[in-house]
């Protein structure tokens, strides 16, 4: 992966840009790695990583708790009683994965 230090990004911004299409560029500033640009190709085909990722996890953990009688209700209510208010309800997507009907 290619770096360039910032200025040299804000300069060339439009050879950045072209370079991006080909291969994620590291933009440094003071030595340190500030930034990552890259193709929305590129970021599409991450973000699908994630996700399939995070729904082989979903299952992993899922269909062993939904057999041991884990059910939304039950974990909503563990969550909600909960006083240190952990935020993972935020990234639950509805009905998974506790579902009857998976996709």
């Amino acid at each position: 992966m290619r770096s360039i230090s910032a200025t040299e990004a804000k300069q060339n911004l439009g050879a950045l840009l072209d370079t991006v299409q080909h291969e994620p560029v590291v933009i440094r500033r003071q030595k340190r790695d500030v930034a990552v640009v890259l193709s929305p190709r590129e970021y599409d085909r991450l973000r699908a990583v994630n996700v399939a990722e995070f729904d082989r996890f979903c299952d992993r953990i899922g269909d062993p708790a939904t057999e041991a009688g884990l059910t939304e209700a039950k974990l909503t209510k563990i969550f909600s009683e909960s006083s240190s208010g952990c935020g993972c309800s935020r990234y639950r997507r509805p009905g998974y994965p506790f579902a009857a009907s998976r996709p």
